[in-house]
């Protein structure tokens, strides 16, 4: 299988080396965080590949990131998402049962939970203290390797994202995308533009020089190839929604603007029953088959 993928090295000590690699289906950005010093690392935010026509998931992404693992000789040391992503299945359940390995999230996941069981009219669905092995506060902090990894809540895109800072290499979700693509969609349920801002100005209050990758790339006007790496610098100058210094109220106008015109990933319906399951599908019922339950007319 070719997958699009690119490595960007470490600096020096306290640095990661990280492969990014693409999920063309729908647009997303993964990861291999690399301690260089101990080979140890961490997965962040991989797909669980799905056709929406056939409702069938397959592992390619997964797979190919544990051959590459398993090439470079690394010991995989967590699995980790930065929210329950609606355009995309997670793989950290499939990834788990391979490997092991902790899988972990943001906290507020319950919350997020809370939303979904409404919509699901599944009052009794959803734990996420038995699917997620640690679920990340604000300003917590632990070790992959000898690195070490801070997380910043950056609500708007959900209302439980967490951002990733390892070193120099900021894990950034669906806050900011390429420079010249702008920032995420804040519109999904307990989303907020307003608090999206909030969420790009902590990170762009980071060192200009830091590292920051992205959640998802759609290309954008001259450009084919998908990218997923920039500088805080180079978001602060050039960011097409932001770039310049944009104030918030201006900001959120036109956020909220696009966000009006869009309509729901095709996944998304789908997604989050298994998301919010640590990336597991639903038991199967009685026949030996698993259900997807999809609301009609909520949205």
């Amino acid at each position: 299988m070719t997958i699009t993928h690119s490595k960007s090295a470490s600096r020096g000590p306290g640095s990661p080396d990280v492969v990014g690699f693409y999920d063309d289906a729908s647009g997303s950005c993964q990861y291999i965080c690399v301690d260089p010093a101990t080979k140890k690392c961490a997965l962040i935010d991989v797909v669980l590949d799905f056709n929406p026509a056939r409702a069938r998931t397959s592992t390619e992404a997964a797979d190919w990131a544990l051959d590459w693992i398993d090439r470079e000789g690394l010991t995989l040391e967590w699995i980790l998402d930065t929210h329950p992503h609606a355009d995309h299945l997670m793989a950290a359940g499939y990834l788990k049962q391979k490997t092991g390995a902790p899988n972990a999230i943001g906290e507020k996941v319950r919350e997020i939970a809370g939303l979904w069981r409404d919509f699901y009219n599944t009052p009794d669905a959803f734990d996420p203290e038995a699917d997620f092995d640690r679920l990340f506060a604000d300003g917590d902090t632990f070790l992959i390797g000898e690195l070490d990894v801070r997380v910043m809540l950056s609500p708007g895109h959900t209302l439980g994202s967490i951002t990733y800072i390892v070193g120099d290499a900021v894990f950034a979700h669906d806050t900011f995308m390429q420079p010249d693509s702008g920032t995420a969609r804040a519109d999904f349920p307990g989303g907020s533009a307003a608090m999206l801002y909030d969420s790009l100005m902590a990170i762009l209050a980071l060192p200009d020089d830091f590292r920051i990758f992205i959640g998802h790339d759609y290309g954008a006007e001259g450009r084919v190839e998908p990218a997923w790496e920039s500088t805080v610098a180079e978001q602060k100058d050039s960011n097409k929604h932001l770039g310049g210094g944009v104030e918030k109220p201006e900001y959120v106008k036109v956020r909220e603007e696009r966000d009006a015109t869009l309509n729901l990933p095709d996944r998304m319906l789908h997604a989050l029953q298994v998301n919010l399951r640590g990336g597991r599908l639903p038991e199967p019922e009685a026949d030996g088959n698993t259900y997807l339950k999809i609301p009609a007319n909520r949205f």
